[in-house]
Formats: structure tokens, C-alpha cells, sequence
């Protein structure tokens, strides 16, 4: 009786060195710290994101890898995106993104990318699509102050004033601050502490807001401003205290006899 050879199940591309995922806001709510302190969250359903397509710079001018997040039924893509997912036989997903990267040959389609790539403690910058206000005024759009009650006033509290000028220029310049439509707008929040990861449940815990609507998509990065470590030396602050307060009462006491004398 001839031994058959079982053929190996092909090895999983490990996870890509990238600081980089998409998630989905589920919403708010509040944790304690290990100082019994609360902490305000917003829990992100991040992950895991495939890699679809890498680009590089011979081919395409610039290097950056094609992520796809979220379910999705096939039936409801797009044939481009749908031609796409069946090249790379990758299922069809709702959102696809792209992340430059500095080293594309690092990269492979297929590989995932779960939400253990951010850990707690880092910081990280979340990209969204900021809640739509709809049409407003200049007082809740640009902040203006109004105009006074009095004076004649009566239905001018609100008003934006002036847009414009006389002979000179003639117009009103180009950006000029006025009503119209407010949010719903590409926004990013910048420096936001992880507080906690949750692998097994893909869950990242970010402290603080983020941009956009409860199951809106958000993009976190690692964030591009200098991380600043607070360290608070409590011991070292109570020893100078103590010290300082012990000085002029071991001043004022006087020096002992020597004894026999």
C-alpha cells in the first residue's frame, strides 16, 4: 500500500509593517483608566482590511498600497470594482482606500491588516467625513458675532454686514465669509491618544471625538505630529518639598555640646 503525500495548505502572507487601517465609528462611550479616572472613547470596528492592489513607482509614479474594508453584497459593486475583486479573487468589499507607502515591494495582495498594527499609548490621526449641518448662517458657519438689538435694529442681529466695497475693487473678493453649506466635509482630528486594542474583536478604543456619523468610514494613520511623553516625577517633587521645608529648621537648631565639657 502506497503512502499518497498530502499537498501543504499554502502559507498566509504575514501582516504588512504598515501603520495604516479603515474602520467603521460604532460610537462613544467611557472607560476608566487604571487611575479610576474616565475616560471618554469612541470604539472603531477597524478591520481586517485586504490588500488589493500595490502600486509602485515604475508603474504608476508613486508607491502606495489599495486597501478594501467592509461587507458588501457582490451584487451591489460596481462592475470596475467588481472586475477588480475577482482579479486579485479577493470577495467584494464596500469601501477601498489607498495608503502611500514609502516601500511598495514590502507589500503583496492579499495580505491583511488586523487592528493589532496600532497599540495602546500611540497616537494616531482619524480622517472622516464631518456631519452635514445643511444650509447656515454666517454666526454658526464662521463664528461671527452679530450685529447689536439696538440702534434701529430690528431684524439685523443675524446678518452678516457688509461683503464688499464701493469704487475699489468693485466686487467682493473671492473667499469671501458667507452663508451656505456647512459640514459634510473630508475632516481630520490630529493626535488622538489608543487607549485600548481589542484584536479578537477587531475593536480599536480612541480617546476622544472623531469626525463623521455612528457607521460612517474613518481612516486612522499614525499621526504626523511629534509625539510629546509627559512624565510627572511625584517622588522626586515630594523629596525637593520635604527637603526644602527641613532646611531652615536644621539652620536654626543649634549645634550640640561635645560631651564631658
Amino acid at each position: 500500500m502506497s503512502e499518497t503525500a498530502t499537498p501543504e495548505a499554502p502559507a498566509s502572507p504575514a501582516i504588512p509593517a504598515i501603520k495604516a487601517i479603515l474602520g467603521q465609528k460604532v460610537g462613544m462611550t467611557q472607560i476608566f483608566n487604571a487611575q479610576g479616572q474616565i475616560v471618554p472613547v469612541t470604539v472603531v470596528q477597524a478591520g481586517p482590511c485586504q490588500i488589493i492592489q500595490v502600486k509602485t513607482p515604475e508603474r504608476h509614479g508613486y508607491g502606495a498600497v489599495q486597501v478594501a474594508f467592509g461587507e458588501i453584497r457582490e451584487k451591489s459593486v460596481n462592475k470596475p470594482h467588481g472586475g477588480q475583486f475577482k482579479k486579485v479573487n479577493q470577495p467584494a468589499a464596500r469601501w477601498i482606500r489607498e495608503f502611500r507607502v514609502s516601500k511598495p515591494a514590502d507589500f503583496q495582495v492579499g495580505q491583511s491588516i488586523p487592528a493589532s498594527v496600532f497599540a495602546a499609548g500611540e497616537f494616531v490621526d482619524v480622517t472622516g467625513i464631518s456631519k452635514g449641518k445643511g444650509f447656515a448662517g454666517v454666526m454658526k458657519r464662521h463664528h461671527f458675532g452679530g450685529g447689536p438689538s439696538t440702534h434701529g435694529q430690528s431684524d439685523r442681529q443675524r446678518a452678516p454686514g457688509s461683503i464688499g466695497s464701493n469704487t475699489f475693487p468693485g466686487h467682493v473678493w473671492k473667499g469671501q465669509r458667507m452663508a451656505g453649506h456647512m459640514g459634510h466635509a473630508r475632516a481630520t482630528v490630529q493626535h488622538l491618544e489608543v487607549v485600548e486594542v481589542l484584536p479578537e474583536k477587531n475593536v480599536i478604543l480612541i480617546k476622544g471625538a472623531l469626525p463623521g456619523p455612528n457607521q460612517s468610514l474613518v481612516e486612522i494613520r499614525q499621526t504626523v505630529k511629534r509625539i510629546k511623553v509627559r512624565v510627572i516625577h511625584q517622588v522626586e517633587h515630594k523629596e525637593k518639598k520635604t527637603a526644602k521645608k527641613e532646611a531652615p529648621k536644621a539652620a536654626a537648631k543649634p549645634a550640640a555640646k561635645p560631651a564631658g565639657k
